[in-house]
């Protein structure tokens, strides 16, 4: 217990799936917890419900992370109510599923400027807050953590504008963590993989699980359920990547001292590194 107590975290995408459980964890560890999102109802609603759950607080910030402007505010707002910023949990994500004569251009750019550019503008601005930490606490390590996908670890068939900004995004993380451990701050990915039981995948207007029996990567499939099964036999574990799996993950990366610039799979051994 108490694995972040003492910390601050901010945790982007937090309002609800992968990002509201690890912003959940974290505050029953005893971090101080700020969530950004575009869902403003979600996360204030989660900010009302941790601050009466403990001693420790939770804020909540709208934040779109492909707005620069609204990325500075995110982290000075942290900073500013919690004097701190040790960890940054770069969660946010979308997917839309298409091959290359269904998806749109403006799809694949929509995709790009969340799930890459805005994975950097989240590392310019937490970067920012952490090298100044750094020159009063020379010996302290802080942490930006990205969830990515397993998707980035190989390419998805008919899911390429999310495989390719997943991919980049490791190029990125690997990039900064070699520009960023002067400073003490350790960049690195967890790669899930799938996460059933989030509304990613749930949604029955656009979730995963329709998307993809539109799109046919389910090969055979005729409705939600085959393509669940589908995508469940893929798994040597049979069955979705869950947010306990993803949080033993990111308690290790904070915990280790001697790591940055990884990509760890968290896969059910779906997708095994050489």
């Amino acid at each position: 217990m108490n694995r972040a107590a003492n910390k601050t975290v901010i945790v982007t995408g937090a309002a609800k799936g992968f990002g509201e459980g690890i912003a959940c964890d974290m505050f029953r560890e005893g971090a101080n917890v700020v969530m950004a999102d575009l869902d403003e109802a979600n996360g204030a609603a989660l900010e009302k419900k941790l601050n009466a759950a403990g001693n420790n607080k939770a804020l909540f910030v709208k934040c779109d992370v492909s707005n620069e402007s609204e990325v500075e505010n995110l982290v000075n707002e942290a900073v500013k109510k919690f004097r701190s910023l040790d960890v940054f949990v770069s969660n946010a994500g979308v997917l839309k599923a298409g091959g290359l004569e269904e998806l749109k251009k403006e799809d694949f750019e929509f995709l790009t400027k969340i799930n890459y550019t805005g994975f950097y503008l989240c590392v310019k601005h937490a970067a920012r807050a952490m090298k100044e930490q750094n020159q009063k606490r020379p010996g302290i390590m802080t942490d930006i953590i990205q969830i990515n996908s397993k998707s980035g670890l190989r390419g998805s068939h008919k899911n390429f504008a999310y495989a390719g900004g997943k991919f980049g995004a490791i190029g990125l993380a690997q990039s900064f963590a070699l520009e960023l451990i002067p400073y003490n701050i350790k960049v690195n990915v967890i790669c899930p993989g799938n996460f059933f039981e989030g509304p990613l995948w749930m949604d029955p207007k656009i979730g995963l699980f329709v998307q993809y029996l539109k799109a046919g990567k389910a090969p055979g499939a005729k409705t939600i359920e085959d393509v669940k099964n589908y995508y469940e036999q893929q798994t040597p574990m049979k069955r979705g990547c869950r947010v306990e799996d993803v949080m033993k993950a990111i308690y290790y990366l904070i915990e280790q001292q001697y790591e940055t610039g990884q990509a760890l799979p968290v896969t059910g051994g779906q997708v095994m590194l050489n």
